[in-house]
């Protein structure tokens, strides 16, 4: 026979299962999570191109909306192999991103010396943002606070700054979350 305090705890893995399957971030020091349909998190930070670095007009999200679909593919380190393989999908399809009328923006907790260096040697045709203290991680639930870096999760912010889609565990195992991420623009575009 179950116990009170057993039943009690199998219902409240559940919940959080059932919370985690909906797409629910929960944001620890507030309680709240972000859903689909929120207001993205706006943020400002240094950043590098494959042409440049730019640490004294940092990257905004809300200088941003308004022009495209905004791709925010959060991602533990540069040069690592998963990783690596994550920004040349991206960049290997980019013109089909565009085309969806989408933007890409990388961001991880490395410093724009090695996001410059990277997206040279990667030939990246968009920026990687440089969140070194992860606060922007933190507020998009992305951060992986036992390991001290990034987790590989992916959110498309529309046009006017909604969350139209996140994916918390974006995978490069196969193609098929970067297909759905697709299918998730072009729900945006019809």
């Amino acid at each position: 026979m179950m116990h009170q305090r057993e039943t009690f705890t199998i219902l409240w893995v559940l919940v959080i299962s059932a919370g985690m399957a909906g797409g629910v971030l929960k944001d620890k020091s507030t309680g709240k999570g972000l859903r689909v349909g929120d207001t993205a998190p706006d943020f400002s930070l240094p950043y590098a191109t494959k042409e440049k670095i730019e640490l004294f007009q940092p990257w905004k999200l809300s200088e941003h909306l308004g022009q495209k679909a905004i791709v925010l593919a959060f991602y533990p380190a540069d040069w690592s192999p998963g990783c690596t393989k994550e920004v040349c999908t991206f960049r290997d399809n980019f013109s089909a991103l565009v085309e969806l009328d989408a933007y890409v923006v990388g961001i991880s907790g490395d410093y724009v010396f090695s996001h410059h260096e990277w997206a040279k040697n990667q030939s990246l045709p968009f920026p990687l943002l440089s969140d070194h203290d992860h606060k922007v991680a933190r507020l998009y639930q992305s951060y992986d606070e036992k390991m001290g870096y990034n987790k590989r999760t992916v959110f498309i912010v529309d046009k006017k700054g909604k969350i139209r889609y996140m994916n918390l565990a974006y995978s490069v195992a196969d193609d098929r979350d970067f297909e759905t991420l697709k299918d998730a623009l072009k729900k945006l575009t019809s």
